[in-house]
């Protein structure tokens, strides 16, 4: 992996830190390393109560945890408030992916990480969940900006991480580290529609905390 490919980055307005969202280490795992690799100071907000079952959301976490430490990277452990999640998800049951029922949720994250940037000094915000391409930037975006406004001085940075071979050094990052592989968003509805999918095709439906990076390779 060729850390000279990797543009050399700067937060906007001169800031001197960051507050980064982050959803899983396999979607971080690229934006942590961009960012150490330019010399950026940032903090990981691990904040997902959508993640579901709690098994899924604690192996997802600790996948994190375990690389923010190899990375020395301050991580804050945000609720696991996944009452508040369903609550604001009732009647939104089965809307589909990429629907009003992401935007409410990555409203309720991202609302939840300009809080805590506010209240903690930090004034810029962002998230790795835009690197992932089953998911829509444009959606992540607009929700991230609409979170920052709430709150004065805190910008919320649109960073295209996909861009110069991001998503390509994602997925070297993974298999190398040999993180957990999600094998859906997140989401009990997600993974209700998965596996509906996964039978229609003949397999087998989703087994949590079997799947990781490389073992197809092996």
């Amino acid at each position: 992996m060729a850390e000279s490919t990797r543009p050399m980055l700067q937060l906007p307005h001169q800031a001197h830190k960051l507050l980064l969202h982050s959803c899983c280490a396999p979607c971080s795992g690229e934006v942590m390393e961009a960012l150490g690799a330019s010399g950026i100071d940032y903090t990981i907000f691990f904040y997902n109560p959508n993640i579901h079952p709690q098994r899924e959301y604690q192996i997802r976490k600790e996948e994190n945890i375990r690389f923010a430490q190899k990375h020395r990277v301050p991580f804050v452990d945000a609720d696991y408030d996944s009452d508040n999640w369903f609550a604001r998800a009732r009647g939104m049951e089965q809307e589909p992916e990429r629907g009003i029922r992401c935007t409410m949720c990555f409203d309720m994250r991202f609302e939840r990480t300009a809080l805590h940037a506010f209240e903690q000094g930090f004034s810029i915000i962002s998230s790795s969940l835009g690197i992932s391409r089953w998911k829509n930037m444009q959606q992540i975006n607009d929700c991230g900006k609409r979170a920052a406004a709430r709150y004065p001085g805190i910008t919320y940075w649109d960073y295209n991480w996909r861009k110069q071979g991001g998503s390509s050094r994602m997925i070297e990052i993974s298999k190398r580290e040999r993180f957990y592989q999600q094998e859906y968003c997140g989401c009990i509805y997600s993974l209700r529609d998965s596996n509906r999918h996964r039978k229609s095709q003949g397999r087998d439906i989703i087994r949590i905390g079997m799947t990781y990076y490389g073992d197809a390779d092996e």
